[in-house]
Protein backbone atom coordinates (compact mmCIF):
# COMPACT_ATOMS: atom_id res chain seq x y z
CA UNK A 1 0.00 0.00 0.00
CA UNK A 2 2.45 2.20 0.87
CA UNK A 3 4.56 1.81 -2.26
CA UNK A 4 1.71 2.60 -4.38
CA UNK A 5 1.10 5.67 -2.78
CA UNK A 6 4.89 6.75 -3.08
CA UNK A 7 5.04 5.61 -6.83
CA UNK A 8 1.62 7.86 -7.61
CA UNK A 9 3.12 10.71 -5.83
CA UNK A 10 6.16 10.68 -7.65
CA UNK A 11 3.83 10.59 -10.89
CA UNK A 12 2.55 13.57 -9.84
CA UNK A 13 5.54 15.90 -8.89
CA UNK A 14 7.30 14.19 -12.61
CA UNK A 15 4.20 15.67 -14.94
CA UNK A 16 3.71 18.81 -13.27
CA UNK A 17 7.67 20.07 -13.85
CA UNK A 18 7.31 18.49 -17.29
CA UNK A 19 8.73 21.78 -19.72
CA UNK A 20 6.83 23.74 -21.45
CA UNK A 21 3.59 22.60 -19.50
CA UNK A 22 1.32 23.58 -17.39
CA UNK A 23 -1.75 22.55 -15.35
CA UNK A 24 -4.76 23.80 -15.72
CA UNK A 25 -7.29 21.21 -13.75
CA UNK A 26 -7.35 17.97 -12.37
CA UNK A 27 -9.45 14.78 -12.24
CA UNK A 28 -8.39 12.26 -9.92
CA UNK A 29 -5.28 11.44 -9.90
CA UNK A 30 -4.43 12.37 -13.20
CA UNK A 31 -3.72 15.76 -14.11
CA UNK A 32 -4.54 17.41 -17.34
CA UNK A 33 -2.17 19.28 -19.06
CA UNK A 34 -2.01 22.18 -21.37
CA UNK A 35 1.28 23.42 -23.49
CA UNK A 36 1.98 27.33 -23.63
CA UNK A 37 1.09 28.02 -27.47
CA UNK A 38 1.56 31.07 -29.14
CA UNK A 39 -1.93 33.83 -28.43
CA UNK A 40 -3.51 35.69 -31.18
CA UNK A 41 -4.48 39.10 -30.68
CA UNK A 42 -6.98 41.59 -32.48
CA UNK A 43 -5.57 44.77 -32.83
CA UNK A 44 -6.82 48.01 -33.83
CA UNK A 45 -6.61 51.47 -33.36
CA UNK A 46 -8.71 54.85 -34.08
CA UNK A 47 -6.39 55.87 -37.25
CA UNK A 48 -7.29 53.72 -40.11
CA UNK A 49 -4.39 54.51 -42.06
CA UNK A 50 -1.89 54.54 -38.99
CA UNK A 51 1.40 52.61 -39.60
CA UNK A 52 1.60 49.23 -37.27
CA UNK A 53 5.32 48.26 -36.73
CA UNK A 54 5.45 44.52 -34.80
CA UNK A 55 9.18 44.15 -33.53
CA UNK A 56 10.35 47.19 -35.22
CA UNK A 57 8.93 46.14 -38.59
CA UNK A 58 6.07 47.59 -40.19
CA UNK A 59 3.38 44.94 -41.02
CA UNK A 60 -0.12 46.39 -41.92
CA UNK A 61 -2.19 49.89 -40.96
CA UNK A 62 -5.43 50.29 -38.78
CA UNK A 63 -5.91 47.19 -37.06
CA UNK A 64 -4.30 43.47 -37.99
CA UNK A 65 -4.37 39.97 -36.19
CA UNK A 66 -0.70 40.22 -33.51
CA UNK A 67 0.52 36.70 -32.63
CA UNK A 68 2.39 35.98 -29.52
CA UNK A 69 5.04 33.57 -29.62
CA UNK A 70 4.72 30.88 -27.02
CA UNK A 71 7.24 32.65 -24.26
CA UNK A 72 7.60 35.97 -25.75
CA UNK A 73 6.67 39.02 -26.16
CA UNK A 74 6.24 41.74 -28.72
CA UNK A 75 6.24 44.94 -28.95
CA UNK A 76 3.51 47.15 -30.56
CA UNK A 77 4.42 50.76 -32.00
CA UNK A 78 1.57 52.87 -34.00
CA UNK A 79 2.20 55.75 -35.60
CA UNK A 80 1.04 58.59 -38.13
CA UNK A 81 1.75 61.96 -38.73
CA UNK A 82 0.15 64.56 -36.69
CA UNK A 83 -0.52 61.96 -33.52
CA UNK A 84 1.87 61.08 -30.80
CA UNK A 85 3.52 57.70 -31.05
CA UNK A 86 1.88 55.14 -29.24
CA UNK A 87 3.68 52.01 -28.36
CA UNK A 88 2.64 48.76 -25.75
CA UNK A 89 3.95 45.21 -25.24
CA UNK A 90 2.29 42.10 -25.11
CA UNK A 91 4.07 39.02 -23.56
CA UNK A 92 2.84 35.41 -23.30
CA UNK A 93 4.88 33.67 -20.91
CA UNK A 94 4.14 31.65 -17.31
CA UNK A 95 3.67 33.74 -14.42
CA UNK A 96 2.07 36.96 -16.08
CA UNK A 97 -0.71 38.06 -17.41
CA UNK A 98 -2.00 36.51 -20.73
CA UNK A 99 -2.43 38.72 -23.41
CA UNK A 100 -6.13 39.96 -24.23
CA UNK A 101 -7.96 38.62 -27.37
CA UNK A 102 -8.48 42.19 -28.59
CA UNK A 103 -6.74 45.37 -28.23
CA UNK A 104 -7.99 49.06 -29.08
CA UNK A 105 -5.91 51.74 -29.45
CA UNK A 106 -7.12 55.51 -29.21
CA UNK A 107 -4.24 58.06 -30.72
CA UNK A 108 -4.12 61.14 -29.62
CA UNK A 109 -2.90 63.89 -31.59
CA UNK A 110 0.80 65.41 -31.29
CA UNK A 111 0.02 68.97 -29.95
CA UNK A 112 4.11 69.75 -31.43
CA UNK A 113 2.32 69.63 -35.37
CA UNK A 114 -1.20 71.19 -34.19
CA UNK A 115 1.22 74.06 -32.80
CA UNK A 116 3.20 74.45 -35.60
CA UNK A 117 2.80 74.56 -39.92
CA UNK A 118 4.64 73.75 -42.12
CA UNK A 119 6.71 75.54 -44.42
CA UNK A 120 9.69 75.96 -47.01
CA UNK A 121 11.25 78.70 -45.21
CA UNK A 122 12.38 77.33 -42.36
CA UNK A 123 16.34 76.73 -42.38
CA UNK A 124 16.94 78.60 -45.33
CA UNK A 125 18.38 81.68 -46.00
CA UNK A 126 15.54 84.55 -46.96
CA UNK A 127 16.74 87.72 -49.33
CA UNK A 128 15.80 91.13 -48.36
CA UNK A 129 16.45 93.97 -50.23
CA UNK A 130 16.08 97.32 -48.91
CA UNK A 131 15.33 100.47 -50.32
CA UNK A 132 15.79 102.71 -47.22
CA UNK A 133 18.49 103.62 -44.90
CA UNK A 134 20.96 101.26 -43.33
CA UNK A 135 19.80 103.14 -40.18
CA UNK A 136 16.25 102.85 -40.33
CA UNK A 137 16.29 98.69 -41.83
CA UNK A 138 18.15 97.82 -38.84
CA UNK A 139 16.04 100.01 -36.45
CA UNK A 140 12.97 97.92 -37.89
CA UNK A 141 14.90 94.61 -37.68
CA UNK A 142 15.56 94.85 -34.46
CA UNK A 143 12.16 95.73 -33.18
CA UNK A 144 10.52 93.25 -35.64
CA UNK A 145 12.49 90.37 -33.93
CA UNK A 146 12.56 91.65 -30.73
CA UNK A 147 8.31 91.22 -30.46
CA UNK A 148 9.06 87.71 -31.24
CA UNK A 149 12.04 86.61 -29.70
CA UNK A 150 12.94 89.25 -26.58
CA UNK A 151 16.57 88.08 -25.91
CA UNK A 152 19.45 88.99 -28.48
CA UNK A 153 22.58 86.97 -27.98
CA UNK A 154 24.54 88.97 -30.32
CA UNK A 155 24.44 91.58 -32.68
CA UNK A 156 27.39 94.57 -34.72
CA UNK A 157 25.14 97.37 -36.26
CA UNK A 158 28.68 97.63 -38.42
CA UNK A 159 29.06 94.44 -40.17
CA UNK A 160 24.64 94.24 -40.03
CA UNK A 161 25.05 90.72 -38.13
CA UNK A 162 22.36 90.24 -35.31
CA UNK A 163 21.87 86.60 -33.55
CA UNK A 164 18.97 85.61 -31.63
CA UNK A 165 19.31 82.95 -28.06
CA UNK A 166 17.29 79.69 -28.81
CA UNK A 167 13.79 80.27 -27.53
CA UNK A 168 12.50 76.45 -26.47
CA UNK A 169 9.27 75.32 -26.32
CA UNK A 170 8.41 71.65 -24.78
CA UNK A 171 5.45 69.18 -25.64
CA UNK A 172 4.46 65.55 -24.82
CA UNK A 173 6.97 63.84 -27.28
CA UNK A 174 9.12 67.06 -28.38
CA UNK A 175 11.27 69.76 -27.75
CA UNK A 176 11.22 72.16 -30.12
CA UNK A 177 14.07 75.12 -30.76
CA UNK A 178 14.12 78.38 -32.58
CA UNK A 179 16.24 81.26 -33.39
CA UNK A 180 16.30 83.77 -36.10
CA UNK A 181 20.02 85.23 -37.69
CA UNK A 182 20.01 88.43 -39.84
CA UNK A 183 23.07 89.16 -41.69
CA UNK A 184 23.93 91.98 -44.32
CA UNK A 185 25.42 90.78 -47.70
CA UNK A 186 25.62 93.94 -49.27
CA UNK A 187 25.97 97.92 -48.66
CA UNK A 188 25.16 99.00 -52.42
CA UNK A 189 22.17 98.35 -53.16
CA UNK A 190 21.52 97.44 -49.51
CA UNK A 191 20.47 93.51 -48.67
CA UNK A 192 20.17 91.25 -45.63
CA UNK A 193 19.43 87.64 -45.83
CA UNK A 194 17.21 86.22 -43.15
CA UNK A 195 17.14 82.69 -41.58
CA UNK A 196 14.67 81.75 -39.18
CA UNK A 197 16.06 78.49 -37.39
CA UNK A 198 13.83 75.58 -36.53
CA UNK A 199 14.84 72.59 -34.91
CA UNK A 200 13.42 69.72 -33.02
CA UNK A 201 14.76 66.78 -30.70
CA UNK A 202 12.04 64.04 -31.27
CA UNK A 203 11.76 63.85 -27.11
CA UNK A 204 10.45 65.95 -24.22
CA UNK A 205 12.13 68.19 -21.82
CA UNK A 206 15.29 68.26 -24.06
CA UNK A 207 18.16 70.88 -22.70
CA UNK A 208 18.51 74.13 -25.16
CA UNK A 209 22.32 73.02 -25.25
CA UNK A 210 21.49 69.42 -25.93
CA UNK A 211 23.39 70.50 -29.79
CA UNK A 212 23.57 66.37 -30.77
CA UNK A 213 19.50 65.76 -29.72
CA UNK A 214 18.60 68.46 -32.32
CA UNK A 215 17.92 68.51 -35.98
CA UNK A 216 16.25 70.80 -38.61
CA UNK A 217 12.49 70.57 -38.76
CA UNK A 218 10.36 71.63 -41.62
CA UNK A 219 8.09 73.17 -39.17
CA UNK A 220 7.69 76.42 -37.32
CA UNK A 221 5.68 76.94 -34.48
CA UNK A 222 2.53 79.34 -35.22
CA UNK A 223 3.88 81.92 -33.53
CA UNK A 224 7.09 82.96 -35.93
CA UNK A 225 4.77 82.38 -38.98
CA UNK A 226 4.47 85.89 -39.72
CA UNK A 227 8.04 87.22 -38.16
CA UNK A 228 9.92 86.50 -42.28
CA UNK A 229 6.51 88.01 -44.20
CA UNK A 230 6.69 90.92 -41.82
CA UNK A 231 10.15 91.69 -42.25
CA UNK A 232 9.94 91.30 -46.16
CA UNK A 233 6.69 93.33 -46.37
CA UNK A 234 8.50 96.49 -44.00
CA UNK A 235 12.48 96.16 -44.46
CA UNK A 236 11.90 97.77 -48.52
Amino acid sequence: MIKKILFTLLCILTVNTFTGKETIKTTGENPILNPIGKRKINFGCSESDAEIYINGKLLGKGNLEVVVPSNSCVTVIVKKVGFLIEKIEFCNRKGMAKPPKSYYMQMVRDDAFDASVQTDIANVDIELKCSISKDKAWKLINQIILSNIDVIEMTDKETGYLRTAWSLKTFKQNTIRTRIIVKQTSDNPLVFKVKLISEESGRAMTSVKSDELYKEWDRILRSYSNVIPELQARIK
